[in-house]
């Protein structure tokens, strides 16, 4: 039963079935996984990327979460950071706003998510790094000046909005000229097309494109062991998180592993000029 209502979930992403509807669906679910899932060392709710080309260092108290960490790592490298204005749109339990926090120097790190509880949360489990805040705000009307940051970061969150143009519109609109938008996420491979076509808004231009799908099922293998652990100690909905949370034998984790879902990573800069047209070269 849980297998057949995710497959029917995945399904209504994929052909954008009830945008509003889904989208407070969405809400729901994380505010109820915030609710019931309340390990005080478990800041992630990502599926994760192990690329072992590219290794990153980390304090020790930080490897239990490496798996789910290196999602951030990729999303982030090479993008200058040090002393910049960053904004996590989707931030979730805030484990990657703090690495990045703790990690890449920046001015400050804003997480901003749709879901009060999950906001709640956040704030708990990341008291301790500095310059790091969460706020509520909506992807799709972001509480943010124009032209306020420098570097936005998207990771594993898109599937959830109701527009995800006018999120991309948002992202245009509050990054400065020259700024960076680093984005990844999941679609079936079929909607692959479609949501580059979403993304490419006036004032993005993409830079660079990836198939994360192997590393992150190679990440899911890597954090099989402390999920079950978790999903252990779930009294209510353990069938239907399992699913949800990609452990091996899921539809998801089947969909990864045969290609028919696909993770992508993408990277676009502001253009100085805000009536240039996007570009995919």
């Amino acid at each position: 039963m849980a297998s057949r209502a995710f497959t029917s979930l995945l399904q209504a992403i994929e052909k954008g079935a009830f945008p509003r509807t889904r989208k407070w669906l969405w809400r729901g679910l994380y505010n109820g996984l915030s609710r019931h899932w309340r390990d005080d060392d478990w800041r992630f709710m990502n599926y994760g990327f192990v690329d072992q080309a590219a290794a990153f260092p980390l304090h020790s108290d930080d490897e239990p979460d490496r798996p789910f960490i290196g999602l951030y790592a990729q999303a982030v490298a090479g993008l200058p950071i040090t002393d910049a204005q960053v904004v996590e749109i989707g931030s979730g339990r805030g484990g990657g706003a703090r690495y990045i926090a703790r990690y890449h120097n920046p001015a400050w790190v804003v997480g901003i998510d749709y879901s009060a509880t999950t906001v709640g949360r956040a704030r708990g489990l990341n008291d301790d790094a500095v310059g790091l805040s969460f706020e509520i705000g909506d992807a799709e009307r972001l509480p943010l000046e124009t032209a306020s940051c420098d570097i936005v970061v998207n990771i594993e969150s898109s599937h959830c909005y109701s527009d995800v143009p006018a999120f991309a519109r948002e992202v245009a609109r509050v990054l400065k000229p020259g700024g960076w938008f680093t984005f990844a996420d999941m679609r079936g491979k079929a909607a692959i097309a479609d949501l580059r076509r979403q993304l490419m808004v006036p004032g993005l231009q993409l830079r660079s494109e990836r198939d994360l799908s192997a590393g992150v099922v190679a990440a899911l293998d890597a954090a099989e062991h402390r999920k079950r652990a978790r999903l252990g100690q779930v009294r209510f909905g353990r069938a239907f998180i399992a699913e949800f949370s990609g452990s091996q034998g899921s539809t998801l984790y089947r969909e990864l592993t045969e290609g028919g879902v696909i993770y992508l990573a993408q990277r676009y800069q502001k253009v100085a000029d805000p009536l240039q047209e996007p570009s995919s070269t």
